[in-house]
């Protein structure tokens, strides 16, 4: 097969195959964001994105959770349904014990 010299006048128009994969590389980036935010919005978290100041009450298998953010820190802390005893003093429903750890007491 010979090349004609019309064909050695034209340049070469499919490019670098390489090209597509940087392609790719974005598209990968786009959808693994896309899949945190879906995630966060099936847990209703998505106000851990959007404000400042957010507290929330989650049951588990083993009690309740409350994950609270202030800025840019989060917490979870982590309630049982174990009993404690001391002595301390009543702020509302939460007590105080000599140790400097707080009680929620739920109803009487």
């Amino acid at each position: 097969m010979k090349v004609t010299p019309r064909a050695q006048r034209h340049a070469d128009r499919a490019g670098d195959p390489l090209d597509g994969l940087v392609n790719m590389f974005d598209l990968g980036l786009v959808l693994a964001v896309a899949f945190l935010l879906a995630a966060l919005q099936s847990l209703d978290l998505t106000d851990l994105l959007t404000r400042r100041a957010v507290t929330l009450i989650r049951q588990t298998p083993s009690g309740q959770a409350i994950i609270v953010k202030r800025g840019d820190q989060l917490k979870t802390l982590e309630l049982s349904r174990r009993s404690a005893a001391g002595t301390g003093a009543r702020v509302g429903s939460v007590y105080r014990l000599a140790d400097g750890r707080l009680v929620y007491v739920t109803g009487r």
